[in-house]
């Protein structure tokens, strides 16, 4: 222990913080670990996207049209990436609930270790693998004739709200996954997980659905951020009559900060609830 820690009779603020990276980093790499021993699930998962990019732009493409005109794959691929970051939720509700029926999470909680440093690891390598799955996407879809028409600046931004949309979605998953244990957790969420793409934007264009149908879809945070990287990337089908819609990049910042204001403090409390 330094001098400093020594002359104020504990651990400093500073401390602390730096002790908390540190056993974050250790559950990280413990989750990376695991992807090189379960490479098969890795893989399906990284894969799952591409072929639903596969399936969408070419088998179902030809049926579609895009408001105002414009290419559907083009259209489809922002709506793909989106769609990728919910997907995710499953993967983060399966490690999370997986880890608390073996007793893992309670081992860790009897260690000397920062009680963020479970949640915080867990996020850490799920984001990490969502950049991967992300970029695996971003080449697939320039494969299959999709590009950016816009600024780097604003491809760079689209991909950040790409991201921060999952960082939003890693909280929810968490909280499921301790709130709610068993195989009966991961099959539910797997399960909402399309109703929530379908009912967006990230398919077809809201203005082809029922008017009230559309309404909900446009309030559906997904079509937010799907809305927002169109924008962003210069892609057809982006622009809607709605004040939502209308305000697609405000909303798309707006919508993960608010699920991360409602889930984070309630991962917390669980974590530090379980076994009380």
């Amino acid at each position: 222990m330094n001098d400093t820690v020594v002359r104020s009779g504990g651990p400093t603020a500073t401390d602390r913080f730096l002790w908390a990276l540190a056993d974050g980093w250790t559950i990280t790499r413990r989750d990376l670990v695991h992807w090189t021993r379960q490479p098969g699930q890795l893989v399906v998962g990284l894969l799952f996207p591409v072929a639903m990019v596969l399936m969408f732009g070419f088998l179902f493409g030809g049926a579609m049209t895009v408001p105002g005109g414009g290419d559907y794959r083009e259209f489809l691929m922002p709506g793909m990436f989106a769609m990728a970051m919910v997907f995710g939720v499953g993967e983060t509700v399966t490690a999370v609930s997986g880890d608390a029926a073996r007793g893992v999470t309670d081992r860790f909680r009897s260690m000397p270790m920062a009680p963020s440093a479970v949640v915080v690891g867990r996020c850490a390598a799920d984001m990490l693998r969502s950049a991967i799955t992300l970029a695996l996407l971003v080449a697939c879809g320039l494969l299959v004739g999709w590009q950016w028409h816009g600024t780097p600046g604003g491809a760079a931004a689209g991909i950040g709200l790409l991201l921060l949309l999952r960082f939003a979605l890693v909280w929810v998953g968490v909280y499921v996954g301790l709130a709610v244990r068993g195989e009966g957790a991961v099959t539910a969420v797997h399960t909402l997980e399309f109703p929530l793409g379908f009912l967006s934007n990230a398919f077809v264009a809201t203005a082809s659905m029922p008017l009230w149908l559309g309404a909900v879809a446009d309030w559906n945070p997904l079509s937010s951020t799907v809305a927002a990287t169109r924008e962003l990337f210069g892609n057809p089908g982006w622009g809607g009559e709605s004040w939502i819609a209308q305000n697609a990049v405000l909303m798309a910042v707006v919508w993960p900060l608010a699920i991360t204001a409602v889930f984070f403090p309630l991962c917390v409390r669980r974590f530090r609830a379980l076994g009380g």
